[in-house]
């Protein structure tokens, strides 16, 4: 019988992201979470390397794996924005349930005998705090690099989005490896391509 697995993960680049809102670039679930994976891959060798003391050490490749399918429940569900999510407490409930059954969903569409490999991949529930940490962090640093490319092209739909990820950067950087990502990588992401080849960006 034919698994329908990676015939779901090919569709994410039909799925867009920020869907109810004008952007002058479009992005899709599956860019999205190849941006997710580089920065959790970044955030991982941060942490070994500059902060390991603080606790067990973090798999670079095993934060790339989860993040690069972090959004794959939103091939069924589509993406919803942050503020709809959110919007009171029982929405908030009832859509924490819909991404817990479009995760088995997307379990079950794999063989048996591959299953209790992705468990620790697929659902929320078995990802380890300490991967689950890394992956949102990432996840929050990207969507405010998009949100600083879609004010540098004067859309100003997004002023209220950099507030909001502001917030939830500054509560992220009790984390030190986000901090040091923030401090070292952040702002060489939103120059021209002249002043990335015409500048030295520092090491």
């Amino acid at each position: 019988m034919q698994s329908t697995f990676l015939a779901w993960v090919f569709r994410m680049p039909l799925i867009r992201r920020w869907s109810l809102m004008f952007c002058h670039k479009a992005e899709n679930i599956a860019e999205h979470s190849h941006q997710v994976a580089v920065v959790s891959h970044l955030l991982a060798i941060i942490y070994n390397k500059k902060f390991a003391e603080l606790g067990q050490p973090i798999s670079p490749e095993k934060a790339v794996t989860i993040a690069l399918y972090h959004d794959q429940i939103e091939i069924y569900t589509g993406d919803t924005v942050t503020p709809i999510k959110y919007h009171n407490p029982e929405l908030t409930a009832e859509y924490k349930k819909l991404e817990q059954s479009a995760e088995k969903l997307c379990l079950e569409t794999l063989p048996d005998e591959f299953k209790e490999d992705f468990e620790d991949i697929l659902l929320s529930a078995e990802i380890d705090k300490q991967y689950a940490r890394i992956i949102k962090s990432a996840d929050v640093i990207c969507a405010y690099i998009k949100t600083l490319d879609e004010l540098k092209h004067h859309n100003y739909e997004f002023e209220h989005v950099k507030l909001n990820l502001e917030e939830r950067l500054e509560q992220l950087k009790i984390y030190p490896e986000v901090a040091y990502f923030m401090d070292t990588f952040l702002d060489s992401c939103v120059v021209s391509l002249d002043k990335l080849t015409a500048e030295k960006i520092r090491p």
